[in-house]
Parts: structure tokens; C-alpha cells; sequence
């Protein structure tokens, strides 16, 4: 059962890192696009600039970090301070892994629940962006899905920093 949860886990940061950075492809190329269309506008050539562009790219990085979330809490990659690791027991790095694991899990599913409860306030009120009128909640619904998934990932550190301190599994995650 644990390896199919490692698995999922897994799969589903990846999943939602490969779906941030096609995110980040689409607004480059979106961006440049806008940005040569906007050159062209004093030739009478091209389409012009993007409309609301700047909308577009706040939308879509807010959504892409929190698409890259999940493969950095599975692969360990938040900013640790690790100044006594090398002087405390093994035992006690891997509890405070597990605190570290608690609390990021913690972090992620208050970050959640309160961008679903911003974005049931912004559908209520209908507000949208000032230039291109997009709708805000859909920028929230679309950085919700990598705020779940960063719960769920984070949720499955838990169990696996579990594992590694009762040692109940060989597979450790090192210190960089």
C-alpha cells in the first residue's frame, strides 16, 4: 500500500510540475507575442498587443507556482536551515523532518481552504480583471488545484517522514 501511495504521490507532483511549466511555455510565448505585436503597431503590421496581457501572466504565474508546489515538498525542496544536522542524532533530524512535514501540510491546507473560500467570494461578487474581464475566481480555482494537490503531497510526506523514523522503510529522503 505504501509504495502505491509513493507512486501516487509522485506521479500526481510531477503531473502538476510538467502542467506548471507548459503554463509558463504558454505565457513566454504568449508575452512575446504581445510584446512583437506592440512593436509592429507603428507600421500598420500585425494584430497589435495581447489585450489584457498583464491579466493573463498574473493569472497564469499564480497558478504555476502553485503547480510546482507539490514536487517540492515530495522531493524535499523547500529552504531548510540545516546549521546543526550534522551534530544532532539521526533520530532527531528524523523527527524534525516529520515537524517539518507537519507543519508544511499544515501550511498547504490552510493556503487551500482559504484560496477555495476566496474564490467562492469572488464568484459571488463577479469581479474580473480590470483590463481583459476575466473572471478572478477562475484565477483562484486554477491555483486551488495545485494548493489540494500540495495537501495531498504534503499529507503523503507525513506518512513517509512516519515510515523513515520508525524505520519501517529504507528509502530516505537525503539532505542536500
Amino acid at each position: 500500500m505504501y509504495l502505491f501511495l509513493d507512486n501516487a504521490a509522485r506521479t500526481l507532483a510531477r503531473i502538476m510540475a510538467l502542467l506548471g511549466g507548459v503554463l509558463l511555455l504558454a505565457i513566454t510565448a504568449m508575452t512575446c507575442v504581445s510584446i512583437i505585436g506592440r512593436a509592429f503597431v507603428p507600421f500598420n503590421i500585425g494584430l497589435g498587443p495581447i489585450r489584457g496581457i498583464y491579466d493573463i501572466t498574473e493569472i497564469g504565474m499564480a497558478a504555476a507556482v502553485f503547480a510546482f508546489l507539490p514536487l517540492c515538498q515530495y522531493e524535499r525542496g523547500h529552504a531548510a536551515v540545516d546549521l546543526f544536522a550534522d551534530v544532532i542524532p539521526i533520530s532527531l533530524n528524523k523527527l524534525l523532518d516529520l515537524l517539518f512535514d507537519i507543519g508544511m501540510f499544515l501550511v498547504a491546507s490552510v493556503g487551500a481552504w482559504r484560496l477555495y473560500l476566496g474564490m467562492l467570494d469572488k464568484l459571488r461578487y463577479q469581479e474580473t480583471t480590470l483590463i481583459a474581464q476575466i473572471p478572478v475566481w477562475q484565477g483562484f480555482a486554477a491555483s486551488l488545484i495545485g494548493a489540494v494537490a500540495f495537501a495531498i503531497v504534503a499529507a503523503f510526506c507525513i506518512l513517509r517522514s512516519s515510515r523513515i523514523l520508525i524505520g519501517w522503510t529504507s528509502k530516505e529522503i537525503t539532505h542536500v
